[in-house]
């Protein structure tokens, strides 16, 4: 067995299934784990070759590694300076959350006017089912994989790549804050809830209230994570 890494999360895969994900991708997927969950934190910088022997792999799939995080804004690559992890600041969230709240939101309207099929539906409300189970439990980490999972599938139900792959970016850029915080905050059952009311604004194909939670939902997350970040001075994780 082996692992491979979504949104920073461990996910068990078989070694012959391992196989098949080329070099660049397993180096991807470590180093974004790495990052995500600050096992490499903002400011850390290391060479091409520190990075590759690190990973126990040759440094053109390293490259390649890096050269994608730094397209989606995790890290600085400078020839001869190898790959610096970059911090996010309160107004760098302000920023991503604005542009999450927007596709998301719009997300949310465009599944409220499709005639979405049963699974589609019972994707989302599982998600928030887990939600639920996991904060009855009190375990946080796995509240955040069932979020990240109801985000994730509300684009993916929408049918548009190219929305799903700037949603994916600019979650990943606001993972580490969220991570950081996540037991400052109170606990999450207003989240919750607010996901429940999106899901039943989509069946009654109300595509107005569909889209004013979410972005309500998202304008409130970020600015009580900003609240967060400005109490505790932390000016850049």
């Amino acid at each position: 067995m082996g692992l491979i890494h979504v949104m920073g999360f461990a996910v068990t895969i078989h070694e012959n299934e391992k196989a098949r994900i080329p070099f660049a991708e397993q180096a991807y997927s470590e180093l974004k784990r790495q990052i995500l969950t600050n096992e490499l934190p903002h400011g850390s910088q290391f060479l091409e070759q520190e990075i590759a022997e690190q990973l126990s792999m040759s440094r053109t799939p390293t490259r390649e590694a890096m050269v994608r995080l730094a397209n989606e804004g995790l890290v600085e690559v400078r020839p001869r300076h190898g790959m610096r992890v970059l911090p996010i600041s309160p107004k760098d969230m302000a920023e991503v959350y604005g542009i999450i709240t927007a596709l998301e939101s719009s997300a949310a309207g465009i599944l409220a006017g499709m005639d979405l099929s049963e699974d589609g539906l019972q994707s989302l409300m599982k998600a928030v089912d887990d939600m639920d189970t996991a904060l009855e439990h009190d375990d946080l980490n796995s509240w955040v994989i069932a979020d990240y999972e109801f985000h994730r599938q509300m684009v993916v139900l929408t049918g548009s790549v190219r929305m799903l792959q700037l949603v994916d970016t600019f979650r990943d850029q606001i993972h580490r804050v969220r991570m950081t915080t996540l037991h400052m905050r109170p606990k999450p059952y207003k989240s919750n809830e607010d996901h429940r009311a999106v899901v039943a604004a989509i069946l009654a194909r109300d595509v107005k209230k569909a889209r004013d939670i979410q972005r309500n939902h998202q304008e409130m997350a970020a600015k009580m994570l900003i609240k967060l970040l400005n109490e505790n001075h932390m000016t850049h994780i």
